[in-house]
């Protein structure tokens, strides 16, 4: 509360007309401007569940930003909000009851490690059957939310649909919204991106369906890239079905991989060699170095890929060695698609405790090192690409339909990419997308310790953007909430 303190002493002092409307300020005119926050509904994935941590908790669900933009929407006229009942959750754990490590995570401060929190979930799927206003679905992607008994393959669904039949955007109808926000589309391209570009087995390349042309999202893969088409026509159905009761709203764009710590916490150069075992490895490595020789001087690749494709070791910090299935193809040589990282390839964060273990027990078998990462370990460059590419034709679909439907956009994919370099929200405090680096970040960190998802304090941030454009788009006046009140990451004296 002491921020709150700061700031009503400031605008005592007269400085009032400087400062945003935060909360409940005395005397404050809050107004719906054009908007009717009468019946809220909130459509989308696991970013509008509330979901972080790794999960979705009872305590953690309370701050998911609809929660949050319903406290503010009740100054106005703004009804009750509901969300999926985690009553259940009776130790705060999440997770599955009977599904192992699917518990929210902490930091053990005793230990400095991030680990699941110790205890049982007790959440069940027992079905609720209720329609909420609360409708994000952790795991779904655009084609889910219409797709009907999608309970049947996605457990967080399963606990409310009111039928075994139900579609996620019809139970949201059923509520008869008069206001909704819609944050769809993460799930599309970042189950690829998550799992390095790898198909659910962790090795094989997923599909890019921008490439492969393919418009059946029933033959996808759960990893696979939704074609940009196919998302279109999906977003367009969701917003004309979300407006057809005259409902306005705030659609948000997809975040960019790039600006979350999932992806961007571990170097690509991490493995520390002295120069004795740094010696040794290039010797084991020597007739694959001299294999790629062999395949330039005979036409096989081009000596830019040779000089790529070389695994050469110093002394000091090093890159990993990976598998790169998009490299020329010399099994006929009998060489492997090995290549070492590069500063424009992205480690995923669960990487950061398979690095440098050994396989078997065997203290020359180093994952990483001498035995290379597979696919699902690494996001290269051209996957990158591939996220990128399909992000952008997202983000044009959902700002192109939000003008024809006069909604209001809030752009997360901006608001994200900001945190790379910093972001300074109103109170003056700046926040990073840095992962958690000790208590030197602590108060900075938005994220939570899944490296995807926000943190409640992140949640806030979210919610204040989009009040912000609601207050923009719809000539309303509504206050924003003060994100240093809110939680950041869970760090507990022992687990």
């Amino acid at each position: 509360m002491k921020n709150k303190f700061i700031y009503l002493a400031i605008i005592a002092a007269g400085f009032a007309s400087c400062e945003p409307e935060f909360e409940n300020e005395v005397g404050a005119n809050y107004t719906a401007g054009d908007a009717d926050f009468t019946t809220y509904v909130a459509v989308g994935n696991s970013l509008t569940a509330g979901y972080m941590d790794g999960t979705v908790y009872k305590s953690g669900q309370a701050n998911s930003f609809p929660n949050l933009l319903a406290q503010q929407f009740a100054l106005v006229g703004g009804g009750t909000f509901t969300q999926p009942s985690f009553e259940e959750d009776v130790n705060n754990l999440g997770g599955f009851a009977g599904v192992p490590n699917s518990t929210r995570r902490i930091i053990d401060a005793s230990t400095g490690t991030v680990e699941n929190i110790a205890g049982t979930p007790t959440i069940t799927t027992t079905s609720q059957a209720t329609a909420y206003n609360n409708m994000g679905v952790p795991g779904a992607k655009s084609f889910h939310l219409g797709f009907p008994g999608y309970g049947t393959l996605n457990p967080y669904f399963a606990r409310h649909a009111t039928s075994p039949t139900a579609t996620v955007i019809g139970d949201a109808m059923s509520k008869n919204p008069t206001f909704f926000t819609n944050w769809i589309g993460a799930n599309d391209v970042l189950s690829y991106a998550t799992n390095g570009g790898a198909q659910a087995d962790g090795t094989t390349p997923a599909a890019d369906h921008n490439l492969t042309g393919n418009m059946n999202p029933a033959t996808y893969g759960s990893n696979d890239i939704t074609n940009s088409g196919v998302f279109a026509s999906v977003y367009s159905t969701l917003i004309n079905t979300l407006t057809s009761g005259g409902a306005k709203g705030v659609v948000a764009t997809v975040p960019s991989v790039t600006s979350i710590p999932y992806f961007t916490t571990v170097p690509y150069k991490p493995v520390p060699l002295d120069n004795t075992f740094a010696t040794q490895l290039n010797s084991a490595y020597a007739a694959y170095n001299g294999g790629l020789d062999v395949a330039f001087s005979n036409g096989l690749i081009t000596n830019a890929e040779r000089l790529q494709r070389k695994v050469v070791f110093v002394a000091g910090k090093n890159p990993v060695v990976i598998v790169d299935s998009d490299l020329t193809n010399l099994s006929g040589l009998g060489l492997p698609s090995y290549r070492m990282t590069t500063s424009q390839d992205l480690i995923v964060l669960p990487a950061s405790s398979f690095i440098g273990t050994t396989v078997g027990g065997d203290p020359l078998m180093i994952n990483g090192v001498s035995v290379p990462l597979a696919n699902k370990w690494v996001l290269t460059a051209n996957e990158k690409a591939k996220v990128a590419s399909a992000t952008a034709a997202y983000n044009n679909t959902i700002v192109s339909i939000a003008s024809a439907n006069d909604l209001a956009v809030a752009d997360m994919n901006s608001i994200m990419n900001q945190l790379v370099n910093g972001l300074q929200i109103e109170t003056g405090q700046i926040y990073t997308a840095n992962y958690f680096s000790g208590v030197a970040t602590e108060n900075k960190v938005l994220f939570s310790l899944d490296g995807v998802h926000p943190n409640a304090r992140g949640y806030a941030v979210i919610a204040n953007e989009i009040i912000k454009v609601i207050n923009e788009h719809y000539n309303a006046n509504l206050p924003l909430h003060y994100v240093n009140n809110f939680p950041g990451i869970n760090i507990v004296g022992s687990n």
